[in-house]
């Protein structure tokens, strides 16, 4: 009896072990190099605050430019398969909004797709800059807050 329950407790905890590896595939600081922009997410749970912009109150995340203070806020996303999840997004104003795929790539990459609706732009040199429909993402360390607004 005595190994039979050790062994139940035993599986028990390799299965919690298992199920959480997965939890840090969608949170985390995902950097775009080219484009100096990034993402800080968590679709787990959906609590990320956009720094001076409280306002808003707890997302699944955002996505802002080293450069500029605005954002592009991240009101819903649900994980459709261990590597994918759809977003619905929208700036700051509230005046545009698109729906887009993040999805983690074999080699550790994270790819953000738009697919519908406004475009993401970016401020450069007093201009709107477009955002490729696709960009590539790397996962970073915690950025240093400070040289995010």
């Amino acid at each position: 009896m005595k190994k039979i329950l050790f062994t139940l407790i035993l599986t028990c905890l390799t299965l919690t072990v298992y199920a959480q590896s997965d939890s840090l595939t969608f949170k985390g600081y995902l950097y775009n190099k080219k484009y100096d922009v990034y993402m800080i997410i968590d679709f787990y749970k959906n609590d990320i605050t956009v720094p001076h912009q409280e306002i808003y109150g707890k997302l699944s995340g955002f996505f802002g430019d080293i450069h500029d203070g605005r954002k592009w806020l991240f009101t819903s996303a649900k994980i459709t398969s261990p590597n994918t999840a759809e977003l619905t997004i929208i700036n700051d104003y509230g005046s545009e909004d698109l729906t887009a795929k993040l999805k983690k790539n074999t080699d550790s990459t994270y790819t953000l797709k738009q697919i519908k609706g406004s475009v993401i732009k970016i401020a450069r040199d007093r201009k709107w800059v477009k955002m490729p429909n696709e960009l590539i993402f790397v996962r970073k360390a915690e950025p240093d807050y400070h040289t995010l607004y």
